[in-house]
């Protein structure tokens, strides 16, 4: 895979530093508890990290409601997982189906040879072939870079520091300030964390995107397919959005920012057909783009790239 050392350098970095945020706070709470083992400390983060890289597939399986999907069910689909895990060099991974109500497929698992693949039913019938395909093996990148192991395992640790945060800054016992400390760190600590698990989310989506065109997919497909997604999820209501906020980053595209990225798209859709061709992409990619002040802050709390951006690089694939 071309340049993904960059992709992994990010993930190790972003890895150590979170690692060392959550062994920081773990060693402020247990000294303040009179606790002054050192191997206590790092067992407590080895123990809270491992167990979301553990345990982190399983609860993506429950929370998404999947179910395995059978080769005799959409014989299609296998055909092309496998078609695609044999261009990335992985084990085929498991195919499932997601009976929730919004257009969209994701990755999970532990690693690159335990990788899961699971589509959406709305899906199904909303994407031609070659945007299905282009889809899944956007999908196939995630597990090609085992990056959504390394998510699963970082996600938890903005959770852990708030919790701690909250834990302290309302506790009755603050006699002496220190809880109230270790509490407002904790806090920053969260919003560092997610900054950083928000930042890990975005790159891997660009990464991914390149991965499926590497597996022989049109750009112009995976744009298209981005497309009908994000209007597939605009039509969605809120209370199904809500309940899926958690979980947004496993998708392929941001369900929150659904409105925001149809109008983006639809600038490249110049003959308004609700596709995009290879001839529109060929266009974008000899234009300049511009992103607003305020569309690049909320780029940075979004669990994906802007969309322009997005399809600014895949555009540049095309040529």
């Amino acid at each position: 895979m071309k340049g993904t050392w960059k992709l992994k350098l990010r993930m190790i970095l972003t890895s150590v530093f979170m690692f060392s945020i959550v062994y920081f706070l773990v060693l402020l709470v247990a000294r303040y508890m009179g606790i002054s083992s050192w191997r206590l400390y790092m067992g407590v983060s080895l123990v809270i990290v491992f167990a979301q890289y553990w345990f982190g597939p399983t609860l993506v399986k429950h929370s998404m409601n999947v179910r395995p999907l059978s080769e005799a069910e959409a014989p299609h689909i296998h055909k092309m997982v496998a078609e695609l895990a044999q261009e990335a060099g992985v084990p085929k991974p498991e195919v499932g189906l997601s009976e929730i109500n919004i257009p969209n497929a994701f990755a999970y698992g532990r690693t690159s040879r335990s990788g899961h693949i699971a589509i959406t039913r709305p899906i199904l019938g909303l994407l031609d072939y070659d945007e299905l395909r282009a889809v899944l093996g956007h999908e196939m990148g995630h597990i090609k870079h085992n990056d959504m192991a390394v998510t699963a395992a970082v996600s938890v640790i903005p959770m852990v520091c708030y919790y701690i945060a909250i834990a302290f800054m309302f506790s009755r016992d603050n006699e002496n300030g220190a809880g109230i400390i270790i509490g407002l760190l904790g806090y920053v600590f969260y919003l560092i964390g997610q900054l950083l698990v928000l930042f890990i989310s975005r790159t891997r989506e660009y990464y991914a995107d390149e991965a499926s065109v590497e597996f022989g997919n049109r750009p112009a497909a995976l744009v298209s397919a981005l497309y009908k997604l994000s209007y597939g999820a605009s039509r969605c209501s809120q209370e199904t959005i809500k309940e899926l906020n958690t979980n947004r980053a496993f998708f392929a595209t941001d369900i929150n920012n659904a409105q925001h990225d149809i109008d983006d798209f639809s600038q490249v859709d110049f003959d308004g057909d609700g596709k995009i061709s290879d001839e529109e992409l060929k266009r974008l990619a000899n234009s300049d783009i511009k992103i607003s002040k305020t569309k690049g802050i909320m780029e940075l709390l979004s669990t994906h790239p802007d969309s322009l951006k997005r399809v600014k690089r895949l555009a540049e694939l095309e040529n």
